[in-house]
């Protein structure tokens, strides 16, 4: 066992929100309440931004009845931010601030939670720390609905939001078939270079109420393509289902929504192109090649906040995930990930395993390609094994007057002395 290292903790929420980002905060937070070499625990206001601000919570002067809500409560509840550190060793300056901020509240323990992008926030802090001889440990808490972070198994928050897409997907495969007049529905859900998202629209298919098509940014795109299996499907049955992952590409590695708009032309701090008004777009493209009613749908942000139908399975595992990190932290882990690790055998069970920063930084998972059909349209049986337990057990989100009862917190900035 390392030896013991006594001095303040500090989370942070960074990048999208998801409807289980909170359950895994609070696994750190309460167990950094408990854990007796932790003298503060602190929140950071928005990310890295907060550190570089001085802005931090003090999560010690929370109701613990009102902080324990924060395990069914989406969003970020601490708030978040994209914001991209320089390389240090070209502008040191947000670095610098981050260790004075770090010394001014003897902060050894610091947490992130985020996805790829925060993990490499992560590595980057720690590397300085360390050439700064200033000894604290830095440890991720993966998040990410996308479910793309290399090194695990799946992430919390996808659980979640895989089981919305299914639900919201059989209940629109309902509603498309009232009328008995024939038409085409297209589904855009979030993924912009991996499509485990989109995927999880094959879970409603399996159930019978799904899309006949489906298109992940893993498989080029090609709109005649397109065109030719909706004309299929639509002349078969009357009425076509269509989930198309946001980042779809075609062989040149193009964005197709770039094809019908400037959007994704623009980026964020990070680079990303920006995402969105596909669904539109395809819809009426092939309103002009068939002789249908045709609709497009954008299931937006609501894929990565919809608590109210989240997965039991992904609301403790993403608690279980941020106590590991604390307690992985207080054993002298540093410059590690939490990772999910799926356990042999045919019942289904998960493990917290740890996995090195630098491996997981910047890189993403795809689907597999052996989960895809030879067609590059639907998902094989490979992918419902995988999926299927993750989406399991219901939420025990309270209620009152019939609404949810989420986590209001005072979130007390803290005055250093």
């Amino acid at each position: 066992m390392a030896n013991q290292l006594i001095g303040a903790c500090l989370i942070g929420q960074s990048g999208g929100p998801t409807s289980v980002i909170n359950a895994s905060a609070l696994g750190c937070i309460e167990a950094a309440l408990s854990e007796d070499c932790i003298t503060k625990v602190y929140g950071a206001a928005h990310g890295i931004k907060g550190v570089l601000d001085d802005r931090l919570f003090d999560m010690s002067l929370e109701d613990p009845k009102e902080l324990a809500l924060m395990k069914f409560t989406p969003s970020s509840v601490l708030g978040t931010c994209r914001y991209k550190l320089a390389d240090f060793l070209v502008d040191d300056s947000d670095y610098k601030r981050i260790l004075d901020i770090f010394t001014k509240y003897d902060v050894r323990y610091f947490f992130y939670n985020g996805g790829n992008d925060s993990m490499d926030t992560c590595s980057k802090i720690s590397s300085f720390l360390q050439l700064n001889n200033y000894e604290c440990r830095v440890v991720g808490i993966p998040k990410t609905i996308d479910n793309d972070l290399a090194g695990t198994d799946h992430c919390p928050g996808y659980g979640s939001a895989a089981k919305y897409i299914a639900t919201t997907c059989m209940e629109i495969y309902r509603d498309a078939k009232v009328y008995g007049t024939g038409s085409v529905t297209v589904l855009e859900i979030m993924g912009r270079n991996a499509g485990w998202l989109t995927a999880a629209s094959a879970l409603a298919t399996y159930k019978g109420m799904g899309p006949d098509l489906i298109y992940l940014p893993e498989v080029p795109f090609d709109l005649a393509d397109f065109i030719a299996d909706t004309k299929r499907v639509y002349e078969k049955d009357g009425d076509v289902l269509i989930a198309v992952s946001e980042g779809i590409k075609d062989k040149d590695g193009t964005y197709i929504s770039t094809y019908f708009s400037d959007l994704a032309k623009d980026t964020d701090a990070f680079g990303h192109a920006r995402m969105g008004g596909l669904a539109g777009s395809l819809a009426n493209f092939a309103s002009t090649k068939l002789d249908a009613k045709v609709r497009g749908i954008e299931f937006g942000l609501i894929q990565r906040c919809a608590a109210h139908v989240g997965s039991l399975t992904d609301i403790e595992e993403a608690y279980m995930a941020g106590k590991a990190a604390l307690e992985a932290a207080v054993l002298g882990a540093t410059d590690q990930m939490v990772a999910f690790e799926r356990a042999p055998g045919p019942n289904y069970k998960c493990n917290a395993i740890l996995v090195d920063l630098i491996d997981v930084a910047n890189v993403e998972k795809k689907v597999p390609k052996e989960w895809i059909n030879s067609a590059g349209n639907g998902l094989l049986q490979a992918f419902i094994d995988y999926a299927l337990p993750l989406i399991q057990g219901e939420t025990e989100l309270p209620k009152e007057d019939g609404l949810p009862r989420f986590a209001s917190l005072k979130k007390i900035l803290t005055v250093n002395e």
